[in-house]
């Protein structure tokens, strides 16, 4: 019985591995209709009696401003050219921060955002965390990098109901995603830690001064020039 039952399990683990294998080489090529998160925000529309539509338009790599695409590696993984979808120092002056307790600390790349917002339902626990890792190092396999932050920057959360950054754009500021300024983009940066909660259109003073940091980022790491490395 016993032996059944891991041959069972032992062939439902290559199942899952082979699909999730060719869901991210096709990924690779064809936009992501969606997201797990996009899924999740609209269930508990549903639950709390308050549906809300997904406002989300793809837009392609060439599309997409170079300040936006700077804005978010200077705010989010400023190493992003040059890891393999983990960094190792982060999460370790993570893991002791959270040690120390007070507020939790993440340590998450662009890579690993990507791997939780387009496959993974929330929370933290061990299974999901290694899901992540699996799905990561996928991502990393099969996509260059100019791929993953063009996936990135059209799933991330930029509001309630308000994924990817055209829509954001659209949202906060009223023009397309291809027409963002600088600041705009700084703002729609700074406000990625909790884009539920934070406005790039109405900042408030920490979100503004972020904004401001993050302009400062953007010139140390050579502007337009750094998207070269990816």
């Amino acid at each position: 019985m016993f032996r059944t039952i891991r041959r069972r399990l032992f062939k439902l683990l290559l199942w899952f591995a082979a699909a999730s294998v060719l869901l991210v080489i096709l990924f690779r090529w064809v936009p992501t209709p969606g997201s797990m998160v996009m899924v999740e925000r609209k269930i508990e529309s549903w639950i709390d009696g308050k549906p809300i539509d997904i406002k989300r338009d793809w837009v392609s790599w060439d599309e997409l401003p170079d300040d936006l695409k700077i804005a978010v590696i200077a705010a989010e993984d400023q190493k992003f050219a040059e890891h393999w979808g983990f960094d190792i120092p982060a999460i370790r002056k993570a893991m002791a921060h959270n040690e120390r307790g007070g507020s939790i600390r993440g340590a998450s790349t662009l890579s690993q955002q990507v791997a939780k917002n387009l496959f993974l339902w929330s929370g933290r626990n061990w299974v999901r965390k290694g899901l992540e890792v699996w799905f990561t190092g996928l991502i990393e396999l099969f996509w260059p990098k100019h791929r993953i932050l063009e996936v990135y920057l059209n799933s991330v959360e930029w509001g309630n109901g308000v994924f990817g950054a055209d829509a954001a754009a659209r949202q906060h500021f009223g023009v397309p995603a291809a027409r963002l300024s600088r600041q705009q983009a700084a703002l729609l940066a700074a406000v990625l830690p909790n884009p539920r909660k934070w406005s790039p259109s109405r900042p408030s003073g920490y979100v503004a001064t972020r904004a401001g940091w993050i302009r400062r980022q953007m010139n140390q790491l050579g502007g337009s020039s750094y998207l070269q490395q990816l």
